[in-house]
């Protein structure tokens, strides 16, 4: 955009267009006042010098320096990274609560490589997740309290066996149907849990991101945050 300023032409394109209309501004002040005396040089408590004349930094240019910064710090936090510092493309999901990293793959299809061990025996889950029981097992057994687990990912083929041998949770066993389990996104855990440990999970589970979400399955722990 082009404006005109005392019969001058100016191209005004955003910040950079307004710290061109101080600077001129400036100028004009600069103009009109008595010169400046010398800078006498003054040396620093790390050796360096530093000027105790006029500052070296115009009122164009530090503002200019400040929405650069201000625009950038926007730009980074816009970015994906979380308040807890994790980033966000690494826990976002689609609509249906699936974790954009694996749904690419397709449930009870994702590689080893695309998932983390919890720390106890050959269990994975989707890495946050595991992460986040691992802290979660970590804390309870500070307060007194073991967490055990009997299941974790589950491919398609263990989802079938699953759903052979103990039914549809559709029709009263306790299964989903094979394909669209949570075990096959690596989001849920099957825990063995006796009565204080069941207790402490209906305390502070909800604190690592994890939830109790199907009923008639105290045991099933699922990662949601």
């Amino acid at each position: 955009m082009t404006e005109f300023v005392d019969g001058r032409r100016f191209e005004v394109d955003g910040i950079s267009g307004v710290v061109s209309r101080i600077a001129d501004i400036e100028a004009r002040i600069r103009a009109l006042q008595p010169p400046a005396p010398p800078a006498r040089a003054v040396t620093t408590g790390t050796g360096a010098t530093a000027s105790s004349g006029a500052t070296g930094t115009s009122f164009a240019s530090l503002l200019s320096q400040n929405l650069t910064t201000a625009t950038g710090s926007a730009s980074g936090t816009a970015s994906g990274v979380s308040a807890g510092g994790v980033a966000g493309t690494s826990r976002a999901r689609n609509a249906d609560g699936v974790p954009l990293d694996l749904v690419g793959y397709g449930n009870g299809k994702i590689p080893a490589s695309a998932l983390s061990s919890i720390g106890q025996g050959s269990h994975t889950m989707w890495a946050p997740a595991a992460q986040a029981y691992q802290q979660l097992r970590a804390a309870a057994a500070r307060d007194g309290v073991t967490i055990k687990v009997t299941d974790s990912y589950r491919s398609y083929e263990q989802q079938v066996d699953v759903a052979r041998r103990k039914g549809l949770y559709s029709q009263g066993g306790l299964a989903a149907k094979p394909g669209t389990s949570e075990h096959g996104w690596g989001l849920s855990l099957d825990l063995d849990l006796d009565g204080e440990a069941l207790t402490w999970m209906r305390a502070h589970a909800e604190e690592f991101g994890f939830s109790e979400n199907v009923p008639r399955e105290s045991w099933h722990w699922t990662f949601t945050a």
